[in-house]
């Protein structure tokens, strides 16, 4: 069965709009994958790039099929202002929002089976006066307030996130004993239902250094993490822990673990994208939709030089493919 990914380039001034004329000069023969951004500028940078490319318009009422190498097919959305690579303009925060809005309530008409994204820059879209924290808590929005779960992943390496942009001064706050069995609990049913996984075994992290060390350097773990699991596993999970991080992302504790649950953003992902940055993807668990993304940032440097690596890019298309593939045999 050919499946329908909806694909989103991100800020416009950076590396998304070349990765995806990169991305439509490879063969999909199992995936139609429909950009869904301004078309002048994909031409544009198409041109800049020295790349052939022809783009065909979406039409949901036609079934998926794939094409072939220099044709995309694309869902148009109006930049603006005129886009310079490199160059930030707040002018065009709007546009990155609609190009989400758009894909995302595709995915939920089931006009597309997933949604792929290219990198955003955060602080140009609140330079415009629009709150946008990323790509995870927008979706959320757009899925009626969904509770989603950031996870990225790497060929040998799922790692989730307890919490997720928050200054470190707030997270202890931030990890009660509901959120910690929400975010597990997702994470346990989308290993099941998006990963083909009928068993997993997620090892978590302590909150503090050596897991607290028995009380002595912080009470969370005794007080959350610890009752929290032990209530999980009364129900058939395996969550083993709570563990010290800096230890638990041995080998021999790895080869072990379908996925590891982290506290807060820079306990977890420093190590996974030092193993596998540029070959790693974003994946939102929780949510009605299937989200994946590219690691990296929006390289402004790199946009229109043909510098841009499409690792990432490629990468996340495969989970994509994958998890609708599981998603279809469920």
């Amino acid at each position: 069965m050919i499946s329908r990914l909806a694909l989103t380039p991100g800020e416009p001034a950076g590396i998304g709009p070349d990765l995806c004329v990169m991305l439509a000069q490879r063969p999909y023969p199992e995936t139609e994958i429909v950009a869904v951004a301004d078309p002048v500028l994909l031409q544009q940078r198409a041109e800049r790039l020295g790349l052939p490319l022809q783009l065909l318009p979406f039409e949901s009422d036609k079934p998926p099929a794939p094409l072939p190498p220099g044709q995309l097919r694309y869902l148009p959305v109006a930049l603006q202002n005129a886009v310079s690579c490199g160059r930030l303009n707040p002018a065009n925060a709007g546009y990155v929002l609609e190009t989400l809005r758009l894909a995302t309530e595709g995915c939920l008409a089931n006009h597309f089976d997933g949604l792929v994204t290219g990198p955003v820059h955060k602080g140009v879209i609140n330079d415009a006066g629009l709150p946008f924290t990323g790509h995870t808590e927008y979706l959320s929005a757009l899925c009626n307030h969904a509770h989603p779960v950031m996870m990225l992943a790497t060929p040998d390496l799922r790692v989730a996130l307890v919490t997720t942009h928050l200054p470190l001064s707030e997270v202890s706050q931030a990890i009660t004993k509901a959120r910690l069995r929400q975010v597990a609990g997702t994470l346990h049913h989308d290993l099941q239902r998006r990963f083909g996984i009928q068993q997993p075994r997620i090892m978590v992290c302590g909150l503090n250094p050596h897991a607290g060390e028995q009380g002595h350097l912080g009470r969370e773990e005794i007080e959350i993490i610890q009752p929290v699991l032990a209530e999980l596993n009364s129900t058939g999970m395996q969550l083993i822990g709570p563990m010290p991080a800096d230890t638990l992302f041995m080998p021999i504790h790895l080869q072990q673990a379908d996925a590891i649950l982290a506290m807060y953003h820079d306990q977890g992902l420093p190590v996974l994208k030092h193993l596998g940055f540029g070959n790693a993807v974003n994946i939102t668990l929780g949510l009605p939709i299937i989200r994946t993304s590219v690691d990296h940032g929006t390289a402004l440097p790199l946009a229109g030089t043909n510098q841009a690596d499409l690792g990432s890019l490629i990468y996340a298309i495969k989970v994509a493919e994958t998890m609708v593939r599981s998603k279809l045999n469920t």
